[in-house]
């Protein structure tokens, strides 16, 4: 995905000392309140066998631990344009490739949800047999090898042009900053629409096979289809960041006024706003997860 949504902490300076502060406490307890919900997501699912011999929760646990390290990355990020404003492009580096490679993770762990979904529904008998969890493991490893297939060359295309002193040099941390040849952001554009065409047809096809599944007045099916209306949206709200320099300047063009704010906005209806949707497709929807996770966020002791 285009991290250039970090390009907004380039105006952070314009802020005043108060908004400085208010943006930084919101996102920080953005953070701490998503990802609180997310330790206990993990902790049910390591605690309850019911859960990690399922391919469907070992999907949904990956989404989950995926999206705790995009969303710590990106804030990280955030906060350092506003305390230390430069780190060396080395760390930058580092920090932007986990940033990309957890990002481009989440539409592709969707879209195999979703098939998974969509296995469940049409193919009931032989779901088990298809859907295994060592399959499931498998599945998750070859995401991980995209994803880094993905950014790879770009990392040792750096290496390979830029001189060592650069390595050492303080960078305002940005996408462009860490990786600087425009050759870069041109592969990475064609590698994004592929990615994009190929997740979004699998969402459609698999939501049109349950849709008319669902006919059948199914129950499944239709918590299906309505499971995979809301990965749909998960995945909009992600794709979102393909279209990042144009939403960018048109905010420019609409509220040149009050640029800053509406940038921030866009940071957290992009990159936080879809993080918070995974606990509740699950954690609230599903009767199971819900029984077990309600122990433990609410802090009982008893959880048998």
């Amino acid at each position: 995905m285009n991290l250039s949504f970090t390009n907004l902490t380039v105006i952070s300076h314009r802020d005043s000392f108060d908004k400085a502060v208010t943006k930084n406490v919101v996102v920080v307890a953005l953070c701490i309140s998503i990802n609180y919900i997310n330790v206990n997501l993990i902790h049910t699912f390591r605690r309850h066998q019911i859960f990690y011999m399922n391919p469907r929760y070992i999907l949904f646990i990956h989404l989950v631990v995926n999206d705790m390290i995009q969303l710590t990355m990106t804030i990280l990020l955030f906060l350092i344009s506003y305390t230390l404003h430069t780190i060396t492009a080395s760390l930058c580096g580092i920090l932007v490739l986990l940033a990309v490679c957890t990002t481009e993770n989440t539409p592709l762990n969707l879209a195999c949800m979703a098939v998974e979904c969509y296995i469940a529904v049409s193919f009931p008998l032989r779901h088990t047999q298809i859907c295994t969890v060592k399959k499931t493991h498998i599945l998750i490893g070859l995401i991980w090898v995209m994803t880094i297939l993905s950014v790879l060359p770009d990392l040792l295309f750096t290496l390979a042009t830029e001189p060592l002193d650069f390595f050492h040099t303080r960078v305002f941390c940005l996408t462009e900053t860490a990786f600087p040849n425009p050759s870069i952001h041109k592969k990475r554009n064609i590698s994004y629409i592929i990615l994009l065409v190929i997740v979004w047809l699998s969402i459609l096809c698999t939501y049109a096979k349950i849709l008319f599944t669902a006919k059948g007045a199914s129950k499944d099916a239709k918590k299906a289809r309505n499971t995979i209306l809301l990965h749909g949206f998960q995945l909009l709200l992600c794709m979102a960041t393909y279209v990042d320099p144009l939403i960018k300047s048109a905010l420019k063009y609409w509220f040149p006024e009050h640029h800053a704010d509406s940038l921030f906005a866009c940071y957290i209806t992009i990159i936080i706003l879809p993080r918070s949707i995974s606990p509740i497709i699950y954690g609230l929807r599903d009767k199971t997860l819900r029984r077990y996770l309600k122990k433990y966020l609410l802090c009982t002791v008893n959880t048998k």
